[in-house]
């Protein structure tokens, strides 16, 4: 099979950076486009020295229709406007878009879900393979203790980071949600100040934490009568989501158009 044809969307930023990287090492993909917002100050710049590499002949656009006429994927870690701006194009170009974006809401999701009848997706709040595992084990452990186990997710992040809860608490959050067959919309309970009240019998609790560099901690911890249980993740390097991403990309190339996860890319589906 000839190599993968891939768009880093926000290539400037320091996710596209580190995708960029990720391509370059990465034996089937190939980078062909190089997308940045319009107005910025990137535009022009070469992918490779922005990515701390050699020089490789991809300069920044922001026209998404042109770069995306010889590609066959787009990595898109950006915003939630932009990502919503490229889902059409890239639905309408027949590009496997792999969304890691976080901060989506619902009316975004909707948009995304309603062209996966013609276009594959791969959305995640994280391209980690071991917060997706780690997403498969919440999953599996709510199912087996009721509630009588309180759940609480906790996260931080480095300062920079603007959304809370970060896109993969709430992913893990929905994995414990699923576990205990419930919705997590009614169930999710965050920002507790002042008081509050006892904590209600069946909730999901999140906790957000900000400083420094922090790439990403996760912790979810199942708390009963007198014994505690906690799972965790401690992501070190931003690398790992861009090689989660890329073989996302890769296990999407030719599938079936529809939305898919990595649990899916994973075979964590029925776990």
């Amino acid at each position: 099979m000839s190599e993968m044809r891939l768009i880093v969307a926000g290539a400037g930023g320091r996710m596209g950076r580190a995708l960029t990287r990720a391509i370059s090492e990465t034996s089937g993909a190939v980078l062909t486009g190089a997308l940045e917002a319009p107005g910025s100050e990137l535009l022009g710049t070469d992918a490779g020295t922005l990515a701390g590499m050699s020089p490789n002949g991809v300069l920044l656009s922001a026209d998404l229709w042109s770069l995306s006429a010889n590609a066959d994927g787009i990595l898109d870690f950006t915003v939630p406007g932009a990502t919503i701006a490229n889902v059409a194009i890239a639905a309408q170009r027949g590009l496997v878009h792999v969304i890691g974006t976080t901060g989506l809401s619902a009316s975004d999701d909707a948009v995304i879900k309603s062209v996966t009848s013609r276009a594959i997706v791969v959305k995640s709040g994280n391209m980690s393979l071991g917060v997706n595992l780690l997403a498969a084990l919440v999953k599996r452990v709510a199912q087996s203790l009721d509630e009588s186990f309180d759940i609480e997710i906790l996260e931080m992040h480095h300062k920079a980071k603007v959304d809370a809860p970060s896109g993969t608490a709430l992913l893990l959050g929905k994995a414990a949600a699923e576990g205990r067959g419930v919705a997590l919309d009614d169930h999710s309970a965050r920002g507790r100040d002042g008081l509050t009240g006892a904590r209600r019998s069946g909730d999901i609790g999140f906790a957000s934490l900000r400083g420094g560099t922090v790439t990403g901690d996760h912790r979810v911890m199942f708390v009963g009568p007198y014994e505690r249980i906690e799972l965790s993740h401690l992501a070190e390097d931003r690398m790992i989501f861009a090689h989660g991403a890329l073989k996302a990309a890769m296990w999407a190339h030719g599938k079936k158009p529809g939305l898919y996860s990595m649990a899916d890319v994973l075979g964590l589906r029925d776990f």
